[in-house]
């Protein structure tokens, strides 16, 4: 079962324990694990994290290491689909209030699926959408 969908800071947070993810979100995500239940993964984190990689933001190993921990049979973390119904939910998303497209994938990716949106953006915590922080 699909417990949340991590943005793509807490995603790559949690894959290097850093101290920056959220007591909170870390206990979410490390519940999930333990009740086999997962956290999706939306398309738009695997090009951001190569974007960030690029750009000198994130370690060069990051996608790597992300793609190793998506192709664990018994990972947390789960890849989950940007398909119509994403589309068709991120049109229930402000604009005004989300206006980063990668963001506004997100939110409409856990809009849709009904679950919450583990991040530490405001914005996004600050609009009708269920976050973990």
């Amino acid at each position: 079962m699909l417990s949340g969908v991590a943005d793509t800071h807490a995603l790559t947070w949690y894959l290097y324990d850093d101290p920056r993810l959220s007591a909170t979100a870390r206990a979410f995500m490390e519940q999930a694990a333990a009740e086999d239940d997962q956290i999706g993964v939306s398309p738009i984190s695997l090009v951001e994290v190569v974007f960030l990689t690029e750009r000198g933001r994130i370690q060069p190993q990051t996608f790597a290491r992300l793609l190793t921990a998506l192709d664990r049979s018994n990972s947390v973390l789960v890849g989950v689909p940007c398909d119509r119904h994403v589309a068709a939910a991120l049109s229930r998303i402000n604009r005004q209030h989300i206006p980063e497209l990668p963001d506004r994938i997100l939110a409409a990716t856990a809009l849709f699926l009904g679950i919450p949106l583990i991040s530490r953006d405001r914005r996004i915590r600050s609009a009708s959408i269920p976050t973990i922080w």
